[in-house]
């Protein structure tokens, strides 16, 4: 019996005692450290040695006769075929042990964790929390990507350990492709901001969707006299979010607790920019255009609004791409995922507002510190949904 071996050199993720540990981190021992290094490698290697082979099996035995019209048709099929199946079941198994992970290492010091955030927040003017907020089903009723109580949900008066099981834990996912303090989407922004509209020098800055600020902690350094608003539903992750850059330093950002559909507290043009990094798919289709029509609304003559997403399914994207990146709607408890990426998002600025000519449209990739942190987002190794690369679509309103 004849074997081969695969001499491809293993880029596998960093380790993870290089992540970041700011003042309201969750701390790990050794064991918890090897677990998420384990997780991460395993991640890894879905993506880049297993998933290959399961577009070799469906190219060589699912595609051949089967004449599929649309995605579905693919994904359907895939689903009989084994390889598929392996790889499917160790990507969900991923996730459930990664929040397991998390959940563990946040609930054995959540007294701590709760009472160092009350102290740095309670009272802080600049955490805005509505406890008659209603949440929308599309949030309430799904733990998104795995994740036990959302982005919302309180064990306790205070509680902020789901906010630090994403902040601990969203490593494995990425692979550390999200730098040292998972803010290399933020970074990546700021850089597309600076290198396509270097003299644009906004007052007021609104980050919709923000969860637990990673993202926004970047543009609010990056633009240190603007005032920055993070809005979110979930209460854990905003009180997580202040204490969070009050100990990093950054001091120009408030912590709003609100629907994106409904931003009714602030005045029509009261923006410069508005921006939103991988929070439309957790939304829903009759959610879409109210937070693209409150975009528009809050935002300024001559504003930008920016949606970093996933990209859409075009014409010229193949069907088993396609099929393959709709993981996520049915294994990882993101239901709009498929439907988000069908859609034509530039009707739906249009729609709101915006002439087409306003539109904007480009790339980014996550910026993280290469020395310690591999930069996975530029590679060719793509897993479809985890790489750390997206699409933006937005627009300039007129002047």
């Amino acid at each position: 019996m004849s074997t081969t071996t695969d001499t491809t050199p293993y880029d596998g993720p960093p380790d993870y005692r290089l992540v970041g540990e700011h003042g309201m981190f969750p701390k790990t021992s050794h064991d918890e450290k090897a677990r998420f290094n384990f997780l991460a490698h395993l991640n890894r290697h879905l993506a880049s040695r297993v998933l290959p082979g399961v577009k070799t099996a469906y190219e060589t035995r699912v595609e051949p006769g089967l004449e599929p019209k649309s995605r579905h048709d693919v994904r359907r099929a895939l689903t009989k075929d084994p390889l598929f199946q392996h790889w499917s079941a160790h990507r969900r198994n991923t996730m459930e042990l990664r929040q397991q992970a998390g959940r563990w290492v946040t609930l054995r010091q959540a007294d701590e964790m709760n009472s160092r955030a009350r102290e740095l927040t309670e009272g802080d003017p600049r955490l805005q929390l509505d406890p008659t907020l209603e949440l929308p089903n599309y949030l309430a009723r799904i733990d998104h990507h795995c994740m036990p109580g959302s982005y919302h949900d309180e064990l306790v008066p205070g509680d902020v350990t789901g906010a630090a099981n994403y902040d601990c834990g969203i490593f494995v996912t990425t692979g550390g492709g999200l730098g040292r303090f998972n803010d290399g989407g933020g970074h990546a922004v700021v850089a597309w901001m600076k290198k396509n509209r270097p003299d644009f020098a906004p007052k007021r800055i609104l980050d919709i969707g923000g969860g637990l600020g990673q993202n926004v902690l970047p543009i609010a350094q990056a633009y240190p006299d603007a005032e920055v608003v993070c809005v979110d539903t979930g209460a854990p992750v905003l009180r997580y979010g202040l204490a969070r850059a009050k100990l990093m330093g950054v001091d120009n950002v408030r912590f709003v607790q609100a629907n994106a559909e409904d931003l009714s507290m602030f005045e029509d043009g009261y923006f410069d920019w508005v921006q939103s990094t991988m929070f439309l798919h957790e939304t829903s289709v009759k959610a879409m255009p109210r937070i693209m029509a409150e975009s528009h609304r809050v935002l300024a003559p001559g504003g930008i609004v920016l949606h970093v997403e996933q990209p859409q399914y075009s014409s010229d994207m193949p069907l088993y791409e396609q099929a393959i990146r709709d993981w996520d709607a049915f294994y990882n408890n993101e239901p709009f995922w498929t439907k988000l990426h069908e859609l034509d998002l530039d009707q739906w600025m249009i729609e709101a507002g915006f002439a087409e000519e306003e539109l904007i449209h480009g790339g980014v990739a996550a910026v993280v510190d290469a020395e310690l942190f591999p930069e996975h987002a530029n590679d060719d190794v793509e897993d479809y949904g985890r790489k750390a690369a997206w699409h933006i679509t937005g627009g300039q309103k007129a002047a």
